[in-house]
């Protein structure tokens, strides 16, 4: 009968498994504490789409922003480049409409010397 054990070896075997059983369950308690319930998930998930809900719509705000803001920009530039033109044309004018007058006012000087 060595193979049978006695009823002292049985009882500490027993004792053992005992021990081992519950390090495993505290093991897994453990574990367990640092899960989070599904409860908690769904409310971080649902707090998380909001939040890339409303920084996807700010980044489109920005984006909308930034486009008006380009459009505006070529619209100055546009206005500034047809006044800076008209303003080149009114000094233009200013030079030669004077010297033509003088020159004109020249030519009839001259013609009415060589008239008379």
């Amino acid at each position: 009968m060595p193979d049978e054990l006695s009823v002292g070896e049985l009882g500490r075997a027993v004792a053992a498994l005992r021990q081992e059983i519950q390090a495993m369950g505290q093991g897994i308690n453990a574990r367990l504490d640092k899960v989070v319930s599904t409860e908690v998930y769904t409310l971080q998930s649902a707090y998380t789409d909001q939040r890339i809900t409303a920084i996807s719509q700010d980044v489109q705000k920005v984006a909308d922003a930034r486009d008006a803001l380009e459009n505006a920009f070529e619209a100055y530039q546009l206005a500034e480049r047809d006044r800076r033109e008209q303003e080149r044309q009114k000094r233009l004018y200013q030079a030669v409409i004077p010297v033509l007058l003088a020159l004109m006012s020249a030519a009839v000087a001259i013609w009415a010397v060589v008239a008379k």
